[in-house]
């Protein structure tokens, strides 16, 4: 590669894993007071995946990296760095990239997590990206994993409903043909009690608290600064690359709720067939819901090579982030 030659950093495989054990819609109508047909409606969600007791997120991201690894024809040798989008750790220390990383035998590379909540992976992708383009790495790994089955409440149909848990990985590498475009990213903690859990390590809970260590969220205030905030970041991301919205293949949304992904493609005019859309089959699974999208996409060919996609995200904090990719 030529000094002067511009370098990119180029998506070359993806993978993901779903836990195998199936929460459906009707399972949940016997736990607690909801409707196939309400949480259809309100949320697109027909099912979600639960963790076994026993497993871990590092134990779903293992198998979404090797997927992805797979996928790209590189080994352990060719990494030399790994971001993991997480709010769902195994441990408080080591991170879950760590973990990952001894689980793959890969010794000596960068190897942390960003907690973003849903905007951990479109997080990691960027700072992957600026390590790649840079020249400081020629092989990342990036994931998101979550296992928030762990801090859902199983009481509260307000989020029980709503979220599952998952893996998606993708493998960047240095590349002179253009691959990540442009990424965006943006937050805004006034927000941060629209959608949090209450308790961490240095807030452990009090015996006169009335929450649980459950995520909390107000639903309808989160769907109306999403909808807002990923119109302005779609924008943002659109008036850098000197785009118009018609010229996207397809757009790659954070997986949270179906209406707030049909509001994003009628404020883009793009037409649903152009938006890959698997809400239904995991639910919203935080930082591995755009990972897991993009790979089911790629893998049943509907994502070719060389098409411009858009991905999106928006999450807890508030967070949010996009990234252009010519595929």
């Amino acid at each position: 590669m030529n000094v002067n030659d511009r370098i990119y950093a180029r998506i070359t495989g993806t993978g993901s894993y779903l836990p195998e054990r199936v929460l459906s819609n009707a399972d949940l109508e016997k736990m607690v007071d909801t409707s196939d047909e309400w949480i259809r409606s309100r949320t697109g969600i027909e099912r979600r995946h639960i963790a076994a007791d026993d497993q871990t997120t590092t134990d779903l991201a293992e198998q979404a990296a090797r997927r992805a690894m797979e996928a790209a024809g590189v080994g352990p040798a060719d990494i030399d760095f790994i971001v993991v989008g997480t709010t769902t750790p195994d441990l408080v220390f080591p991170n879950v990239g760590c973990l990952l990383q001894q689980r793959l035998d890969i010794h000596g590379c960068p190897a942390f997590s960003v907690e973003t909540a849903c905007s951990g992976f479109i997080y990691g992708l960027s700072i992957a990206d600026r390590y790649v383009t840079s020249g400081a790495a020629r092989c990342a790994l990036v994931i998101g994993a979550e296992t928030l089955s762990r801090i859902v409440d199983w009481e509260d149909r307000g989020t029980c409903v709503i979220f599952g848990d998952g893996a998606g990985a993708a493998i960047l590498q240095a590349d002179q043909a253009p691959g990540i475009l442009s990424c965006h990213l943006g937050a805004d903690g006034r927000y941060w009690d629209l959608l949090y859990n209450p308790y961490g390590t240095s807030r452990q809970r009090r015996p006169d608290d009335t929450e649980g260590p459950f995520i909390q969220m107000k639903g309808n205030e989160v769907f109306k600064v999403a909808v807002k905030t990923l119109e302005n970041v779609v924008e943002e991301t659109l008036r850098a690359n000197d785009l118009d919205h018609h010229e996207i293949d397809w757009l790659v949304p954070h997986q949270a709720n179906i209406r707030i992904i049909q509001a994003t493609a009628r404020r883009l005019d793009m037409p649903m067939d152009k938006v890959v859309v698997t809400v239904q089959e995991h639910g919203n699974t935080s930082a591995a819901s755009v990972p897991l999208a993009l790979d089911q996409a790629v893998r049943d060919g509907r994502i070719q090579r060389g098409e411009l996609l858009l991905l999106e995200t928006f999450g807890g904090g508030f967070t949010w982030g996009s990234a252009l990719i010519r595929f």
